[in-house]
């Protein structure tokens, strides 16, 4: 039987009333935090998370039940939002749109909390211009076996090559394993435009440190170095913005740093219970972000001068799929982390004389995005296995289909 749920508790925030339900629940066991608890970090931190987020349309990803089961990511905005919470329409190159939620101020921040998201995912566009971005995301991404001083060179190298174009990078960390750089631009570029310019950055950062960075998109080509994920630009994609509290089981945060803390700073440093206190101390080391705001002119001029990137070999047999130039076995299609965890060691077990001649980076576990959630997929790369060793495909250990039951145009 689950504990009755406590008295909801009215906030007034800004002159606006927030109503919070069940504040007394835990959201965070390790820490002790309740969702209360979510609700006033945001409040202490509300002039930077809103530098980051506000103004923007964003994805809802809502963790009703807790930070240990999978999320569900809600596009459009609740029929019943509150009177001081905006919105905007946003096209899909789908075909589809949605009516998206759009926080302005401290309240917003309260009410999205309430519903259950813990980190916020903006589009980097502002509602009143939902065609042109204004900011650039660098999403420094380690594959397994990549530790923290790689991520960090990495980083450096991309603050050489936006510095060279005229471009200032923000760094921040994560949350999770990597760091993310936002570059303010001014909102005169396509989508399409500004992807091209993240990929030209991302094969620039490659070129002057090869081995160490990767702008390829096949996850399986990349080896154990730091994919500078350039498709976080495009129209459909989200990232969680700056003093996003992540779903890891110490309540991290994606802290907006100084380059002077790059090398030194540690994304665990930053909890839920540490930075409203480096907050008050020294404010927000991204306050001059929207100041900074440049063109794109070199990196478009730079993608000139690299040509079209290379492009993966695709199927003979007419289906136009792509064709991957590695020994790739497919494991386990799953609802769940755990269950494609729980797949892996399966297929360990049956394979034992080949786990040991796989590296870090040779297994693959994927979040893929669902029609309202995320799947996962396993599979392994065997590059290097001897050839007369490697395992055939097999049946998938799991092969769970998230579009199961749902019918749209065009789908058999």
């Amino acid at each position: 039987m689950s504990p009755s749920k406590t008295p909801a508790e009215i906030l007034d925030i800004g002159g606006a009333e927030v109503r919070i339900s069940n504040p007394d629940k835990v959201v965070f066991p390790g820490p002790g935090l309740s969702k209360l608890d979510l609700v006033r970090y945001y409040l202490d931190v509300a002039e930077g998370a809103l530098r980051g987020a506000g103004g923007r349309p964003m994805v809802l990803k809502r963790f009703p039940k807790g930070i240990d089961a999978e999320p569900f990511f809600q596009k459009r905005v609740p029929e019943n939002h509150p009177g001081f919470i905006d919105t905007a329409t946003l096209h899909y190159s789908s075909g589809t749109s949605a009516e998206e939620t759009v926080i302005r101020d401290a309240a917003g921040l309260a009410w999205v909390v309430n519903l259950g998201c813990l980190d916020l995912n903006p589009h980097p566009v502002r509602a009143e211009d939902l065609e042109h971005p204004d900011e650039l995301r660098v999403d420094l991404d380690p594959m397994p076996g990549v530790d923290w001083s790689q991520i960090v060179d990495t980083a450096y190298v991309a603050r050489e090559v936006l510095g060279d174009v005229g471009l200032v990078g923000w760094p921040k960390t994560s949350g999770s394993r990597g760091l993310h750089i936002l570059v303010r631009i001014a909102p005169r570029w396509t989508y399409r435009e500004v992807r091209l310019a993240a990929e030209t950055l991302a094969r620039e950062v490659e070129n002057r440190a090869p081995g160490l960075a990767t702008a390829r998109w096949w996850k399986e080509e990349r080896g154990e170095s730091v994919f500078v994920d350039f498709n976080q630009n495009a129209k459909d994609r989200t990232v969680a913005s700056a003093y996003s509290i992540r779903s890891r089981p110490d309540a991290r945060v994606s802290m907006p740093l100084t380059w002077d803390e790059v090398r030194s700073a540690r994304p665990e440093q930053f909890t839920v219970r540490t930075v409203p206190e480096r907050f008050a101390a020294m404010g927000d080391p991204h306050s001059g972000i929207d100041d900074a705001a440049g063109s794109l002119d070199g990196l478009l001029a730079l993608a000139a001068e690299l040509g079209p990137a290379e492009k993966a070999p695709r199927a003979g047999d007419g289906s136009g799929r792509r064709t991957s130039t590695m020994p790739l076995i497919e494991v386990a299609r799953t609802k769940t982390k755990p269950e494609a965890l729980n797949a892996l060691e399966q297929w360990k077990d049956l394979h034992r004389g080949v786990v040991p001649k796989l590296h870090p980076a040779d297994v693959l576990i994927d979040g893929m995005r669902g029609s309202s959630s995320l799947w996962y997929r396993v599979r392994v790369n065997l590059q290097h296995v001897p050839e007369p060793e490697r395992p055939p495909q097999e049946e998938l250990i799991s092969n769970y289909d998230p579009w199961a039951g749902r019918e749209w145009p065009g789908r058999p």
